[in-house]
């Protein structure tokens, strides 16, 4: 499954790193941030709950930009 996140990220640098930690999280398949549209887009592995992952991702990302935001 995948799906459309709305994403807070102030450069492209910045949305690159997170993309990659989001695709190292567990449970997710697939990951593409786009910083011009400040979109995330996440494809979750089979059987997965959509939103115990995304806080992972979310505290993943954080960990790149900390005032990074993701509306989920």
């Amino acid at each position: 499954m995948k799906k459309t996140y709305k994403i807070e990220v102030d450069c492209a640098n910045c949305a690159n790193l997170m993309e990659d930690a989001a695709r190292k999280t567990a449970g997710v398949a697939g990951a593409t941030v786009n910083f011009m549209t400040q979109k995330m887009i996440v494809e979750f592995e089979d059987g997965q709950d959509e939103k115990k992952v995304m806080k992972a991702v979310l505290k993943a990302c954080k960990k790149v930009e900390p005032d990074c935001e993701i509306e989920f």
